[in-house]
């Protein structure tokens, strides 16, 4: 197992209250595998991965659970530890938006090389080497090395923040949202890199979008998160073609088919606030299927079937 996180809880202090954005999630994932967490804007997508990556903001005024990689217990370690040891050789990141990623005023070689001359104490030839070994996997051509990124295209920048990203060859890398600025043709381009590299190199994933139908081109298993929980989890097969909650459902319904007349559903209301949130689950103020147990209690997680789990009272006790 490379990733496996027990009860891991995120929260802000705000000017309103404490935020959860992250509230007790709990998922594994091993050698190979590509985990897809999908749901809207707001619901802790990225905040699960900063509390994974102790990418923290100053306002955080809760962190607790248990982060495991590889065995070894993340929050037991020290911010140096985990600077030194874990950032970059064991974990990396894409941030969405790859210009935001990269400094103006650097040549994109000069910055894709730091981790090797910093963590590794490499020459800069040395590293150089490296750096164009990488820039070619990823499909950019050497003279990437001397430009800035402005000078570069939409597609050519993700490439460039994707090969950072793989440069010390860690086991586990994520990827927030990493073609949600690139056009169709180029979005499908760094799609297929991706798989390709994730077979090549045996690297486990962490997919964020908000697009359920693209996650379900390169993710093994899927999550889907709603108001700081996950929802449903399940194989890709499981969650696309047997869908258990009430929200996977209308998010899988609003998505276009080609081959289908029926129109794309689209999901009332709006997410729940996470500083109020409501009582029971988050879910029932929009919910299709509500039951009166809905907004007084926390939904239980049950298990469908093997592999699959679901925080749903359609499968509670009481409405058995």
């Amino acid at each position: 197992m490379v990733l496996k996180i027990e009860e891991l809880h995120l929260h802000y202090v705000t000017m309103r209250g404490m935020l959860k954005a992250v509230d007790g999630i709990s998922l594994e994932i091993g050698s190979g595998e590509a985990l897809g967490l999908v749901g809207e804007s707001g619901c802790g997508k990225t905040s699960m991965s900063l509390g994974i990556t102790r990418l923290l903001p100053s306002n955080v005024s809760e962190y607790k659970g248990s982060i495991e990689l590889e065995g070894r217990e993340l929050m037991k370690l020290s911010k140096e530890e985990f600077r030194s040891d874990i950032n970059w050789k064991k974990i990396s990141m894409v941030f969405q938006g790859a210009m935001n990623s990269l400094n103006p005023v650097i040549r994109v070689g000069i910055q894709v090389a730091e981790p090797l001359v910093v963590h590794e104490k490499m020459r800069k030839q040395e590293a150089k080497e490296r750096v164009l070994e990488i820039f070619e996997r990823v499909g950019l051509p050497p003279e990437t090395f001397d430009r800035y990124a402005h000078e570069l295209s939409g597609g050519m920048k993700q490439r460039v923040v994707i090969a950072m990203a793989l440069l010390l060859n860690p086991p586990l890398i994520i990827l927030d949202e990493p073609t949600s600025a690139l056009d169709v043709s180029i979005q499908a381009q760094v799609m297929n890199l991706l798989k390709q590299l994730k077979k090549e190199r045996n690297m486990a994933m962490i997919f964020i979008t908000h697009d359920i139908a693209l996650s379900s081109d390169i993710s093994d298993k899927m999550a889907v998160m709603y108001g700081g929980r996950i929802v449903e989890f399940g194989t890709s097969e499981q969650v696309i073609n047997d869908p258990r909650h009430p929200y996977t459902q209308k998010l899988l319904a609003s998505t276009p088919l080609l081959r289908s007349y029926n129109e794309p559903e689209f999901i009332p209301g709006a997410p729940p606030d996470l500083v109020s949130p409501p009582t029971g689950c988050n879910y029932h103020p929009r919910c299709h299927m509500v039951m009166d147990v809905c907004s007084r209690k926390d939904p239980p997680t049950a298990y469908p079937e093997e592999g699959q789990r679901v925080e749903c009272w359609l499968y509670g006790e009481e409405n058995e």
